[in-house]
């Protein structure tokens, strides 16, 4: 009876949830440093709506939380049955990784009993990911990804992809490739996200074996037609530079069918100087000045210097020299470092915060509030 109150209960708290999404707006992202991201635009993270999902869910649970966890821990015990909505409301209660550790426990019971029963078409996966990023518990997510024993609880993408993001923003490159590695063992197919991923994980390490990696993985791409972004060919062309691989790099930069960008003509005059071809390095950033009504391309001082290095005590000393002269009086110089551009974070809306947010809904109905005069 308990059980059966429970579920309805649950039921509701996640359609209000979801009639709510939006309404509250949690700030974990500007104070918890693992929830700092590099790659990944937040329209594939989700974090934001993911933590005011669960700011709904706990506002309606108000101070049962700990009788859905016992429930669960029950359920586990008594090797019972645990329900897609169970499941649901426990991974939007968690908050902390003790709270995480139950909830692996009865995704590890859902799965069992999923493979067998005509349920679970929900994919739980983004989801456990997405609470795993929040609390910075990244080791815990590859290895749940990982396990054997939850083969074919992630048969998306999208949840690798959070997971290699994830580990990519707290440094964790080999970990991020065995992820990659795990995610083309089970024949989750690579979109254009896994393949920027990828390509920046074997950047970073920066090895041969890397760097063979992303060779093969570039190769199998194209071969079966997929997509692949242009910043995940950046990150191939950069990393084929540090390897000292320059016709490589030219061939990769080539496959790009837009180079307009900052980035990409950085990285062009990398492959010029890197080349020796002075003349056309020169004519690249000579270039860049031109234009009087389109914003002016920034060079990064460390591309200037490699040209600088490499037309040293040359006959493209003096002309160098002066474009270079021309660009930094343009203001279009700048400190930052390729792997600064290369790695940088997607551009999006800056969140209110949440005190801001609740001032604007009722706290009892979470509904907009019609004026300042309806103010609870």
């Amino acid at each position: 009876m308990a059980l059966r109150g429970l579920n309805a209960c649950a039921r509701a708290i996640l359609t209000d949830a979801s009639r709510a999404a939006g309404a509250l707006q949690s700030d974990c992202l500007k104070c918890r440093h693992g929830a700092k991201r590099h790659l990944l635009s937040e329209d594939v993270l989700k974090l934001q709506d993911f933590q005011q999902r669960k700011l709904t869910v706990a506002h309606r649970v108000l101070g049962s939380k700990g009788y859905y966890f016992d429930t669960i821990h029950q359920k586990i015990e008594k090797n019972e049955l645990i329900l897609e909505e169970e499941l649901k409301i426990l991974l939007h209660l968690c908050q902390s990784a003790e709270d995480v550790i139950v909830a692996r426990n009865a995704i590890y019971r859902y799965h069992k009993e999923s493979r067998s029963m005509a349920f679970g078409k929900f994919k739980f996966g983004p989801l456990f990911m997405r609470l795993c990023y929040e609390l910075g518990l990244e080791a815990l997510a590859a290895t749940t990804l990982t396990d054997p024993a939850l083969k074919g609880f992630f048969p998306d993408s999208t949840s690798f992809n959070i997971a290699i993001d994830m580990l990519f923003t707290k440094q964790c490159y080999e970990s991020g490739l065995e992820v990659v590695g795990e995610m083309k063992k089970q024949g989750v197919p690579f979109n254009k996200d896994t393949f920027m991923l990828a390509f920046a994980t074997c950047y970073k390490l920066n090895s041969s074996k890397s760097y063979h990696i992303c060779l093969t993985l570039l190769e199998e791409g194209q071969t079966k037609g997929n997509l692949i972004p242009r910043h995940a060919y950046c990150f191939a062309t950069a990393l084929a530079l540090k390897q000292n691989d320059i016709e490589r790099a030219q061939t990769f930069y080539s496959q790009i069918m837009s180079t307009d960008i900052r980035l990409c003509q950085n990285l062009r005059v990398l492959i010029l100087a890197m080349k020796g071809s002075m003349k056309e390095a020169i004519s690249a950033l000579t270039t860049a000045q031109v234009s009087v009504f389109v914003k002016k391309t920034e060079f990064s001082l460390e591309v200037v210097n490699e040209l600088r290095k490499k037309s040293a005590d040359g006959l493209w000393e003096g002309h160098v020299e002066q474009v270079v002269r021309r660009l930094e009086e343009a203001g279009q110089i700048t400190k930052q470092t390729l792997d600064e551009i290369l790695c940088y974070t997607p551009s999006k809306k800056r969140p209110l915060g949440i005190l801001e947010q609740e001032r604007k809904i009722s706290r009892r109905t979470l509904k907009p509030l019609q004026s300042a005069l309806l103010s609870e």
